[in-house]
């Protein structure tokens, strides 16, 4: 995977992130009631729990805000049932998109999705048509001071694929099957703020024509502005 391209889409998500506080919010706590449902509230035994408690401190949700969602999950007092469906599709210049959604209402979330590809050039597929073109890959990403020679020597030892570091983020890419080992590792001494299966890009797209390339990043961010939305991956080459 180029480093560049893959750091390109951690930073565009960090800084939709950034700018849009309210949207990222409502993304975690919809995945922290499914994790709670789905695996239970004791972090100790519940990993993905724990990713996701130090995923909304690392964007300023307080303790106490996700103490409540995971009281409200435990306690069945949340009444919402969230399943996950990836769509596929292409976008303009034929770039390919896959996207992984948390929804209540599948006719809405599938309604909004063949808006955005529609409204933007694009086209949303059957499951399958965009697929083949990713590869599914581990992914673990840390924040903080982080000397990048210090961790070289640390992942050297994890059998990492690749990593990246760059304004006070590192991404690391595993094999799937390493992921959880790697991400224990690391969680011992650096500061973990995501981790999970990622799909990476076969080959990339590069789009020199500037209309083109205006709608799918516009289509990007209108699926990143979804709620709905959870990831979104594309072989667009920045």
């Amino acid at each position: 995977m180029s480093g560049h391209s893959k750091w390109s889409n951690i930073k565009r998500k960090k800084e939709k992130t950034d700018a849009q506080r309210a949207k990222i919010v409502t993304k975690i706590s919809r995945e922290i009631l499914v994790c709670v449902k789905e695996h239970g509230c004791d972090m100790s035994s519940n990993l993905k729990l724990a990713e996701l408690f130090a995923k909304a401190r690392a964007n300023n949700i307080p303790s106490e805000n996700v103490e409540r969602l995971i009281a409200k999950a435990s306690g069945n007092m949340d009444k919402n049932n969230y399943e996950e469906i990836i769509y596929e599709g292409y976008g303009a210049a034929s770039v390919a998109v896959m996207v992984r959604t948390l929804t209540d209402n599948r006719n809405r979330t599938a309604g909004d999705l063949r808006y955005y590809f529609d409204k933007f050039g694009g086209n949303l597929g059957q499951t399958g048509c965009v697929s083949f073109q990713f590869a599914e890959v581990g992914m673990v990403v840390l924040a903080g001071e982080i000397d990048e020679k210090e961790l070289m020597q640390d992942l050297i030892e994890l059998d990492v694929e690749d990593f990246e570091v760059l304004d006070g983020m590192a991404v690391i890419t595993t094999k799937p099957s390493r992921l959880s080992d790697v991400k224990v590792a690391l969680n011992a001494k650096y500061s973990v703020i995501e981790a999970g299966f990622e799909q990476q890009p076969l080959n990339f797209v590069s789009v020199e024509d500037e209309v083109s390339l205006g709608k799918v990043r516009g289509l990007l961010d209108a699926l990143d502005d979804n709620d709905d939305v959870q990831k979104v991956w594309c072989n667009l080459e920045e």
